[in-house]
């Protein structure tokens, strides 16, 4: 089955302590797209301004995305971002935001795209996640991505998307603060009475949780070294969990640990490079090899 994704498209301007790069690819949508793509056919839409370099395109096409939907705005410019990263690679500082036309996206997903089953609601605005929903037919699985941002700025349609999805992606201290809780596991559970039926807990460096009414799997993460460029990891995380879940088309507790393990694989080559620099350079085989490791680094 395929994979509708919903996010941002940015430019994205990145320092980091040892190198920087201007003006790359990067949004929620565009790396949980090409994650997904190493398991599905995915749908992407989103929205960008005359500005948007036609080569970037056509890099998504080439993996197979359908970019049918992407939207681009006459007269108006993508969404910027720029960002500075510490030394740990881990805490950043963001120097700059543009929304341009991000801030004024409603979706208008074509007529294929509103039967998908499996949908990905990327890192993004709360109201933009209502509207893709209010036009899908009726999928088998949704699940939203969120952040410390949305959860400040937009809590009550937040709280209402929680009723209408199936499952939700967010960091430990994105958890915490959604549920006033101190204990990462109490708040997942916290979260689960707010309505979705499984939440996922990104713990960067040290792996991801995944909690359900029925299970509670603990997943470690692969050990890089070598980060170049941490942007993206979490939505390459969902990407990739949502693209294997959509290629088996079963949702049950082993697929579930199989995809969460596919998820912390694309990110992990995702940091190391800039963009879509390392994605781009990988096949399905290094996934799998990499599983295999992580796979036996699991085992006791």
């Amino acid at each position: 089955m395929s994979l509708l994704v919903v996010g941002s498209v940015a430019l994205d301007s990145i320092e980091t302590p040892s190198a920087a790069r201007e003006n790359i690819l990067g949004g929620s949508a565009v790396f949980g797209s090409f994650a997904a793509s190493f398991f599905a056919p995915v749908q992407l839409v989103g929205v960008v301004g005359e500005d948007w370099p036609v080569e970037h395109t056509r890099l998504l096409e080439r993996r197979g995305i359908d970019m049918s939907g992407l939207e681009v705005s006459k007269g108006g410019k993508t969404f910027r971002w720029s960002g500075k990263y510490m030394r740990n690679m881990n805490d950043r500082e963001t120097l700059e935001t543009q929304l341009n036309v991000l801030g004024d996206f409603q979706p208008k997903l074509p007529e294929t795209f509103r039967r998908a089953q499996f949908v990905l609601l990327g890192n993004g605005s709360t109201v933009t996640q209502h509207m893709v929903i209010d036009q899908l037919a009726g999928a088998d699985l949704v699940v939203a991505d969120t952040m410390n941002l949305w959860i400040n700025i937009e809590r009550e349609s937040l709280d209402r998307l929680l009723k209408r999805i199936d499952g939700l992606v967010l960091n430990d201290e994105e958890a915490k603060m959604l549920t006033d809780e101190l204990n990462v596991v109490t708040a997942g559970r916290r979260i689960l009475d707010m309505g979705p039926k499984f939440v996922v807990i990104k713990k960067g460096e040290h792996g991801a949780m995944f909690l359900s009414g029925y299970d509670a799997f603990l997943f470690p993460a692969y050990p890089t070294e070598g980060v170049v460029d941490p942007t993206g990891a979490g939505d390459c995380f969902a990407g990739g969990m949502m693209g294997y879940l959509a290629s088996v088309g079963r949702i049950e507790p082993e697929t579930i640990k199989t995809a969460i393990a596919y998820g912390t694989l694309v990110a992990s080559f995702c940091v190391e490079g800039f963009s879509l620099d390392r994605l781009s350079a990988i096949t399905k085989a290094d996934l799998d090899r990499r599983l295999g490791e992580l796979r036996q680094m699991a085992s006791f």
